[in-house]
C-alpha cells in the first residue's frame, strides 16, 4: 500500500526516491538551513512533502544542472525555497515567474529607498536654506535670513556671520544624529 503524497516520509523513504544516500541527505541539512525535517523520539526524521520538493530541487541543481552548494544556497538566498521547488519539479515558468516577481520587488525597493533619500535630503536643504524651494525668509527655521536681517542676540544686536554659520552647522549634526536615530528605529 502507497502513502497518500501528503503523508510524512521517512529518510529511508526519501533516500531511496531521491536515489541518494541517507548520509547525504543528513549532510544537506547542516548545508542548507530551509531543509528541516521533523523529528521524533530516538532522532528519527520524518520529511514534510515540501522538504521533499526542496530536496527534489536541491538534488537537481547539484547533480543534473552542475551547481555547487554555495551556489544553491545563493539561489536560495536570493530566490526563496519555490524557486529551487520549481526548478527541480521542472517548472521553468513558475521559476521564471518567481524570479522576476523577486526582480522588480528589488527594482521597487531601490525605487523607495531613493525616494527617500531624496526626500531626506529636500528637508536637509531647506532646513539648511540651501535648496531653492524653500522661502527666502523660512530658511533655517527663521534664523538665516538675510546679512541684515536675522537671530538677534540677548544682548540685541544680530548674530555675526560666523555665529550664524555655527549654528547652521550645528543645527545640520542635529538633524544628523536624528536621521541615525530614525534608522536605528
Amino acid at each position: 500500500m502507497d502513502k497518500s503524497p501528503d503523508a510524512f516520509r521517512t529518510i529511508s523513504e526519501v533516500a531511496e526516491d531521491l536515489d541518494l544516500p541517507q548520509h547525504v541527505l543528513r549532510f544537506w541539512e547542516t548545508r542548507f538551513t530551509h531543509i528541516k525535517p521533523m523529528k521524533r523520539g530516538g532522532g528519527r526524521r520524518y520529511y514534510r512533502p515540501l522538504d521533499v520538493d526542496l530536496l527534489k530541487g536541491i538534488r537537481h541543481l547539484l547533480y543534473d544542472q552542475g551547481y555547487t552548494i554555495k551556489g544553491v544556497q545563493r539561489l536560495l538566498r536570493e530566490n526563496g525555497t519555490q524557486f529551487i521547488i520549481a526548478l527541480g519539479s521542472g517548472d521553468t515558468a513558475a521559476a521564471e515567474a518567481i524570479s522576476q516577481q523577486k526582480q522588480a520587488s528589488a527594482r521597487q525597493e531601490e525605487a523607495l529607498a531613493a525616494e527617500q533619500d531624496r526626500v531626506d535630503a529636500d528637508e536637509e536643504a531647506a532646513v539648511m536654506g540651501t535648496s531653492k524651494s524653500a522661502p527666502q525668509g523660512r530658511r533655517l527655521f527663521g534664523l538665516i535670513k538675510g546679512d541684515d536681517e536675522g537671530p538677534v542676540a540677548a544682548d540685541g544686536k544680530r548674530l555675526s556671520k560666523d555665529n550664524r554659520t555655527l549654528l547652521q552647522e550645528t543645527l545640520f549634526d542635529l538633524l544628523e544624529c536624528k536621521r541615525l536615530l530614525d534608522q536605528v528605529r
